[in-house]
């Protein structure tokens, strides 16, 4: 690579790794086992750790419990397989006439790169083994190898970078900083793709200052100045991708401008409404919570709008969802428009579909094609279960115009399914479901429908996210949430039985609610092998429960092995109260709604997360008398116990996923987002949230500008995402 003009990222990723002085082919194929094929891959790999060899402590002044870099010199070296099997390699390291024992398991491969006269630094934790100071699987830089030769001095420094090295594929850490040293210094300046005030505004420093701070530091300080600068880049191209698809659709796609009379959000029981949202609201159950009020006026501001809604929907468990997806729906449908609601699991639609039918049982539609002119609002389900000739009824009246409201799950995405003109798509349990399958579902609005229009679109989720990690999921969304409870509804009491008399006074409270006419789930615990496995064990705990602690009751059972027909009688016994106690697997987790169920045992809750537990607990509650929560078991990790004191202390879904993302870190909840290479890497949804702040508004500020005069930049966010995406957000 020549070292003229500044580069773009997009050429160091066109540069293969075995272009480097001393990769050949073992190395080369080493690398690629690593995903590391390029150089853009290699200086995007980032150090793990750094040592700094200003706290180098001598092996004299070591104490045990410290956390210290210690240079020595191998004095010894012996490897051995343990009783157990399992290999191990012991080291003697020499400084200045004292030693320290150096230990490392299953790392078979230290014994060749730590010979006698290798010289290197040992960072780790000392511990004690047999009144001598002993690290265990310490992470270890060689400085000086065993046949002299010194390592570039320059590189060594005053602070190490540590990188992910890869035992397997034979390469140390200080292979890799040498390889990433090599690339940087071959590449040159590096082309910043940011404005200038950018860079002035938020105090970054250049790209190229950026890559040789985070790899080659001369201080910590230089570490963190630009660690900040490239977790700012992962931030600003993520959200400047969702700022162009949310910029594509408002001006590209065509919706329907509904009528909607926000007045009708202030009716009440016994008014005279006229729209079918009037009167739904006037003839149910619970009247609108404050929140509620707030999001149906957003939600309706979208409706009146030409431009279809894109809105996601936060609530916490029982907080009142459905009540504003159906007032959603309900617009649609008075303008003769269609609505779907997608669904996870059969189950929930199956659930979804008879509380539909009786929330919406009193209201009548006008329809010009049948007798007196009004006819009642038609329902219908679409799911896998249904046969052959039930689905091609289901769809023939779908595409006629027949339908009003169809909920249904994935069925509703295959190519035999169309809209005679759909309005409104309400997704339910959004983290289910990825941004291709709400594409699809949208499409077939706008492709299938009679008018060529897009419909609105309200994506509900009762798992809480995070608002910063909600910013990167769904930046293409605007967001709601629900923050408050229906009315009358009595918080839930959360035990963790831990003693026997503890466990004794769970059972005895089951037994009591179901003595007073209430019903109870007990749920087994998750077993991670297999669907198989855990449905086994479901059925060994109902048979033991049935014996001994729930002995005399009706005890039911549902898990995830069971035939569709099978599981929905079993729920059906539930609801109806010709079962006391439901035994279940996480089948129950979203949706089933039972409001006579008011305790829950969770059995062996540690193997459940945050998020799980919470919706789990939500099962019950859903009235106005008071419930009971129960989790089971000894964690063995001190995550587990965090979890469970979480879940004991608070009841606020928000505030249990800010722990969850604590104790998870982003990784688990940036899963859910399924396209582009554009993965954070650096940056932390918990440490850096006001950068993500500033990235979210910068990237907002240079759409606005239609990144006209940001050709570089627009070059590496063609490098970050996918073609399909790139050509649609760049067609322009």
């Amino acid at each position: 690579m020549s070292e003229l003009a500044p580069r773009r990222l997009r050429q160091l990723g066109e540069v293969r790794v075995d272009q480097l002085r001393h990769v050949g082919e073992k190395r080369s194929a080493a690398l690629r086992s690593m995903g590391l094929e390029t150089i853009l891959d290699l200086v995007t790999h980032y150090p793990r750790r750094y040592v700094d060899r200003t706290r180098r402590v001598d092996v004299s002044d070591l104490s045990v419990g410290d956390e210290a870099a210690v240079f020595g010199t191998v004095s010894a070296v012996r490897a051995r397989r343990t009783r157990q099997g399992r290999s191990m390699v012991e080291v003697t390291v020499a400084d200045d006439g004292q030693v320290l024992d150096v230990v490392f398991f299953n790392q078979a491969w230290r014994a060749r790169q730590l010979s006698v006269g290798v010289q290197a630094l040992f960072f780790g934790k000392v511990g004690d083994y047999r009144s001598r100071r002993q690290m265990a699987n310490p992470v270890v830089d060689v400085i000086v190898g065993a046949t002299g030769e010194e390592r570039d001095a320059s590189r060594v420094g005053r602070v190490v970078p540590v990188y992910p090295a890869s035992g397997k594929a034979g390469l140390t850490s200080w292979e890799l900083g040498g390889f990433v040293d090599e690339s940087l210094r071959r590449a040159g300046p590096l082309l910043d793709p940011l404005p200038d005030w950018v860079l002035r505004e938020l105090d970054l420093v250049a790209r190229t200052e950026a890559y040789w701070g985070v790899h080659l530091p001369a201080s910590l300080e230089d570490v963190e100045r630009a660690r900040r600068r490239l977790a700012f880049d992962e931030f600003v191209r993520l959200q400047l991708l969702l700022a162009l698809r949310r910029r594509r659709m408002e001006h590209e796609a065509f919706g329907v401008a509904h009528r909607v009379d926000l007045a009708d959000l202030d009716v009440s029981d016994g008014d005279v409404a006229t729209s079918l949202l009037g009167q739904f609201l006037a003839g149910h159950r619970y009247r609108l919570t404050e929140a509620q009020r707030r999001v149906l006026t957003e939600i309706l501001t979208d409706l009146a709008s030409p431009v279809p809604m894109h809105r996601l929907l936060q609530g916490d468990v029982g907080s009142g969802k459905t009540l504003v997806a159906l007032a959603t729906m309900m617009v649609a449908v008075d303008d003769h428009q269609q609505a779907a609601l997608m669904v996870p699991t059969e189950v929930l639609a199956e659930q979804h579909v008879a509380s539909i039918r009786s929330d919406l049982a009193e209201l009548r539609i006008s329809d010009p094609r049948v007798l007196g002119g009004t006819r009642p609002l038609e329902v219908q389900l679409l799911s896998g279960r249904l046969r052959a000739t039930q689905r091609r009824t289901v769809l023939d009246r779908l595409a006629r115009g027949e339908v009003d409201v169809v909920v249904g799950t994935h069925a509703l995405l295959t190519d035999d399914v169309a809209f005679h003109s759909l309005g409104v798509v309400v997704i339910d349990e959004q983290h289910r479901f990825g941004v291709e399958q709400r594409a699809v579902l949208r499409a077939k609005g706008a492709n299938q429908s009679g008018p060529i229009a897009e419909p609105d679109l309200l994506v509900m989720t009762a798992t809480p996210i995070p608002r910063t990690a909600a910013i990167v999921l769904f930046g293409d969304l605007e967001r709601s949430v629900l923050d408050e409870m229906p009315h009358g509804r009595i918080p839930i009491v959360t035990t963790w039985a831990q003693t026997g008399a503890q466990l004794e006074a769970c059972w005895a409270r089951v037994r009591e609610q179901v003595a007073g006419g209430f019903r109870a789930y007990v749920i087994c615990p998750l077993v991670e092998e297999s669907e198989r496995i855990e449905a086994a064990s479901a059925v060994e705990e109902h048979a033991r429960l049935s014996k001994n602690e729930l002995a005399g009751l009706r005890v039911g059972l549902v898990h995830g092995q069971m035939k569709g027909p099978d599981k929905e009688a079993v729920m059906n016994d539930f609801r109806a109260g010709r079962l006391d106690i439901l035994v279940a697997t996480v089948v129950i987790e979203v949706g089933v709604d039972v409001p006579e169920a008011t305790v829950i045992v969770i059995e062996d809750a540690w193997r459940f997360g945050l998020a799980q537990l919470h919706q789990l607990r939500g099962r019950v509650g859903r009235s106005n008398v008071p419930s009971y929560c129960f989790v089971l078991g000894d964690p063995p990790s001190p995550d587990g116990v965090a979890r469970l004191e979480a879940v004991v202390r608070s009841a606020d879904g928000f505030e249990l996923a800010d722990i969850d993302l604590a104790l998870r870190g982003e990784g688990t909840i940036l899963g859910a987002r399924q396209r582009g290479r554009s993965d954070l890497r650096l940056a932390s949804l918990t440490k850096d949230a006001a950068l993500l702040d500033a990235a979210h508004d910068v990237a907002n500020r240079l759409v606005h500008d239609d990144l006209v005069d940001q050709p570089a930049l627009v070059d590496e966010l063609r490098l970050f995402v996918d073609e399909d995406e790139a050509q649609y957000l760049f067609k322009s």
